[in-house]
């Protein structure tokens, strides 16, 4: 790592060159064979790193470590490098604004790690039991069933002229179906408008007033995309990007704030696990010599 920046402001740089070029990093072909997985553990990896793992030229949606390919008989092809992703390790550290009582107080803190996998198409003589073709989950002009009982959560009110949500009256308004190109693009713009309505003040109640000031519009609509990218990767939805006119603003707050695209990520995967119905879980589990599955 270039020692005159940190492990967030290389991500945050890197991320920002991509959406100065026009797209979005988080929207990738292999969303349609579910989200990025470890192909040893079959734990999806979430957050950052599937923005970080979707700025990659591989279809496949499987990674693994070096460590992990060694040890069921497989090695990474000579030439090959490996993709940099993330982990927050809780530690423990002395208070030093704690009320002084004489007794010494420890908090807990999450520190940044980063470590390398590699995609399985970069691996040779991977078991057959490993060494499967991802098959898309659905066709992308049928109807998602999974992607209709995330939806039917929420109020959505079809025949608008718009696609939005209201908080006010806590409903979704879209064009009907059949006013789109195609059902991933009604997908991408539904599930989009889900997130939206995830961080209602009754759900999980967001607000980045504060930190991001006259930003915050902008910064919430980066996690709803963010948020419609890891619903459609759930889902097995090809989504695309629905909002490109938000670009020039997710540039601006990115470049003000290294952590922000963490804090984005971080909100979209809670809103996507509210939806899907997971458990959250406070901090990604460090397996094997920091092996994040």
């Amino acid at each position: 790592m270039n020692s005159h920046k940190d492990a967030y402001q290389e991500i945050t740089d890197k991320i920002i060159s991509v959406l100065e070029e026009g797209t979005a990093p988080w929207v990738k072909p292999w969303a349609s064979c579910g989200s990025p997985r470890n192909v040893i553990t079959g734990r999806e990896y979430s957050g950052i790193n599937t923005v970080l793992l979707a700025m990659t030229p591989y279809i496949s949606s499987l990674w693994l470590t070096f460590k992990q390919a060694i040890d069921v008989g497989a090695n990474v092809r000579k030439g090959e490098h490996g993709t940099r992703i993330v982990l927050f390790k809780p530690f423990k550290v002395k208070d030093v604004n704690a009320s002084g009582d004489g007794e010494s107080v420890e908090k807990t803190i999450s520190l940044l790690r980063t470590f390398t996998v590699f995609n399985a198409s970069q691996i040779d003589n991977l078991p057959e039991k490993y060494n499967v073709l991802t098959k898309p989950l659905i066709d992308q002009f049928a109807d998602n069933a999974e992607a209709e009982r995330l939806l039917a959560q929420a109020s959505v009110v079809h025949g608008s002229n718009r696609a939005c949500f209201i908080p006010s009256i806590d409903e979704i308004h879209m064009p009907n179906k059949l006013e789109f190109k195609s059902s991933s693009d009604y997908y991408s713009t539904a599930l989009h408008e889900l997130t939206h309505w995830t961080g209602h003040k009754s759900r999980l109640a967001r607000d980045f007033n504060g930190r991001f000031g006259d930003s915050a519009y902008a910064f919430e609509e980066l996690i709803a995309e963010l948020g419609a990218a890891f619903s459609c990767a759930h889902c097995g939805i090809d989504g695309q990007l629905q909002h490109a006119a938000y670009i020039a603003s997710w540039i601006k707050v990115l470049k003000g704030d290294k952590k922000a695209i963490f804090t984005a990520s971080s909100a979209a995967r809670k809103a996507t696990e509210f939806l899907i119905g997971k458990v959250e879980q406070e901090q990604e589990v460090e397996e094997n010599e920091a092996i994040m599955a």
